[in-house]
Order: structure tokens, then C-alpha cells, then sequence
């Protein structure tokens, strides 16, 4: 072990999520073997002129689950076996499942009687990409926000999958945060710590997802909405040296409603959805909000005419949607890439279709007075 050794390594008691350091002095031997002191180090300076390109799917028997309400059931099929989830239908192999049930808060000041809830699963078989093109001959000085020294030519990380989930958003909301926002309730916490190996070198990709609920509603409105969700998604940051880091952002969601029905006059909207953050070694890269959604309108309308009749009239509407959103980090140095001093939004990505519409209507004759 020298000044200027670069270390690496997978997961380990004491570096949960790998190492990636430089020796910067060695201190000595002892019986447990070589004592040194070391700072963060950058993966050109340990790949040198190397190339990768790693799509690694994530063995769902290595993602911890910390269930954070009561009523989530997790199911999983990993290798050699399959289990089977709390519905008993047979999953894929290599997918995770969380199946919950929850009901809304309701907000201060609501009608006694507005009482709604958010029930399904989601069902995830999440891979994790990292790319590395370190054969370069310039310096960074050509490079935009470029200072001195050597970068790679290209660069990649990020998060790609298959999403499927079925959920059901049903009766009358009032859920308010007090602040104008959706009320958010955070049910579980994934975390997995994949490795993908480059010749001899394990490059440790670090991937957190927490699966959220969040409602905004203003109690006026009664609906019952389901939706079958299926599709790829992909999320991430890509380098080249010509042109800097560059968000991707990516979706291959379809939407198949179920029912839907909407009374009264008012607006719903449920989100069933999932942030995510991919690092490498514990330094955070990427962060993205996949935020599938299912929404309900209705408007309402009194006509009345001096011969006493009259009728109200009620149009709605429901919707399935996704929001996809995030941004790169400023830890994305670790390539040994040209700093950036803020995040960089990856960009919103909105895509909505509507489920059903209707309409009811009714009339009657007013009572005249004698």
C-alpha cells in the first residue's frame, strides 16, 4: 500500500455502502494488516482509460424493506424460488411487491362523513445502469465549466425498470396539509446496495426508493377510481465531454382503467408513487419522483325559469396520470467530471389520459305559492 493507491471496494462490515478513497499517507503495519489515512477519491482516477456499460438488474432478496405504516405486506421472487404475493398470484422472477391499504386523513374543519382511502400494490423489477468511456486524449479546458486536468469522454448513471400496479382511490376526500400541499404519507423504505464489476474493480451503485401515498382533495367530491398501470421507466444523468451532463428522463407507462365514477361537484387527486436516489459509494448522484396518479372533477349547474321548472345538471371526469421528476446531483463529480455548483433539474416530465366522463341530470317542477 503506497501514497496515491486508489481502494475500492464492494459492501463491507463498517462501509455499508463501498469505499472509494485514495491513500494519502501510510501510518503503518499492524497485525490486522496495513494502517492508512485516505480522502474521497474520483473513478477516472481508478479506471484510467477503461470502458463499461452495466445494466444490472437488482436481486430482489438483497433490497431491505422498512415498512413505515401498518398493513404493508411485502413478496418477492428472487432466485431458486418463487414466492407468492398476498393476493396469491405467481410474481416474476426478479420483482418486489408491495401490496397496502391506507385510509386519508381527514382535514381539519372537513364534513364528518368524508372518509376516503387508497388501496392497491405496486410491483417493481428495478435494474441500475452505470456507464464509464474513459478514453480520452483532450483536458477539461475544452469542456463547458471545465477547469484543468483530464475528464472521461462519457459517463452514465442511473435507474431503469418495470413498473406495474393496480390501485383503487374511493370515496369522499377532505386531505389538506394546512400549506396548500397534497398530504403525503410515506409507507416504505427500500434500500440495495448492487454491485457492478468492471474487470477486476467493483463499482457499488447505491439505490434508495421510498414508496409514498399523497392525497389532495377539498371534501366536495365523492369518487371511486381504478386503474391497471404497466410499463418501463428510466431516470438518470448522462456525461459527454463535448457537451457536460444531461438529464434523461424517460417513460413507457400505459394506463387501462378498471371503473371509475365521480359525484358532485369538487376535485380529487391521489398519488401512489415512489422517489428514488442512485449514488455510487454512498454519494448521492441521482434523484427522481415517479409519481403515477389518479385524479376526479366534477362541476355542477342549477338552471330554474319563472313557469317554476327547473334542473341541475352534473358533468365529471377522471384521469390517470404520471409525473415524473428529479434532478443530478453535484456529488456526479466521483466520474472526475468538470464540477457543477447546483443541482440540475432533469426536467418534468407530464403525461395525463382521461379514464371516463359522464353526466347526470335531473329536473322538477318548483311549488308556486297560492
Amino acid at each position: 500500500m503506497a501514497v496515491g493507491d486508489v481502494i475500492a471496494s464492494a459492501p463491507a462490515p463498517g462501509a455499508p455502502s463501498g469505499v472509494l478513497a485514495k491513500v494519502t499517507k501510510v501510518l503503518g503495519t499492524t497485525c490486522q494488516g496495513t494502517e492508512v489515512n485516505t480522502a474521497p477519491a474520483t473513478l477516472d482516477a481508478l479506471l484510467g482509460k477503461d470502458e463499461a456499460d452495466g445494466k444490472v438488474p437488482v436481486d430482489p432478496a438483497g433490497i431491505s424493506v422498512e415498512p413505515l405504516v401498518k398493513g404493508v405486506k411485502v413478496s418477492w421472487a428472487k432466485n431458486g424460488g418463487r414466492r407468492f404475493g398476498p393476493q396469491g398470484a405467481t410474481l416474476p422472477l426478479g420483482s418486489l411487491r408491495l401490496d397496502v391499504g391506507a385510509s386519508v386523513a381527514t382535514a381539519e374543519g372537513a364534513p364528518a362523513d368524508a372518509a376516503a382511502s387508497v388501496s392497491g400494490f405496486v410491483q417493481l423489477s428495478p435494474k441500475v445502469e452505470f456507464g464509464y468511456n474513459g478514453n480520452r486524449t483532450h483536458t477539461d479546458s475544452a469542456a463547458p465549466g471545465a477547469g484543468t486536468g483530464t475528464a472521461p469522454r462519457g459517463a452514465y448513471i442511473g435507474l431503469a425498470g418495470d413498473w406495474s400496479s393496480q390501485w383503487q382511490f374511493k370515496g369522499r376526500a377532505a386531505a389538506s396539509t394546512g400549506k396548500d400541499k397534497p398530504l403525503r404519507v410515506p409507507f416504505a423504505k427500500l434500500h440495495a446496495d448492487p454491485v457492478i464489476q468492471v474487470g477486476p474493480v467493483p463499482v457499488v451503485v447505491n439505490l434508495d426508493l421510498t414508496c409514498y401515498l399523497a392525497v389532495e382533495a377539498d371534501g366536495r367530491i365523492t369518487v371511486d377510481v381504478k386503474q391497471d398501470l404497466k410499463g418501463g421507466f428510466r431516470v438518470g444523468g448522462s456525461y459527454s465531454w463535448a457537451k457536460g451532463w444531461k438529464p434523461v428522463s424517460e417513460s413507457g407507462l400505459t394506463a387501462t382503467p378498471v371503473q371509475a365514477a365521480v359525484t358532485a361537484a369538487g376535485r380529487a387527486k391521489a398519488v401512489f408513487g415512489a422517489e428514488a436516489g442512485v449514488g455510487l459509494y454512498g454519494m448521492a448522484g441521482v434523484s427522481a419522483d415517479i409519481a403515477p396518479y389518479l385524479r376526479g372533477e366534477g362541476s355542477a349547474a342549477v338552471t330554474g325559469s319563472s313557469d317554476g321548472k327547473g334542473s341541475a345538471t352534473a358533468d365529471w371526469k377522471a384521469f390517470g396520470g404520471l409525473d415524473l421528476s428529479g434532478s443530478l446531483q453535484a456529488q456526479l463529480t466521483v466520474f472526475g467530471t468538470p464540477l457543477f455548483q447546483k443541482r440540475i433539474p432533469l426536467g418534468a416530465l407530464h403525461r395525463e389520459w382521461q379514464l371516463a366522463a359522464g353526466r347526470l341530470s335531473s329536473s322538477a317542477r318548483q311549488p308556486h305559492a297560492d
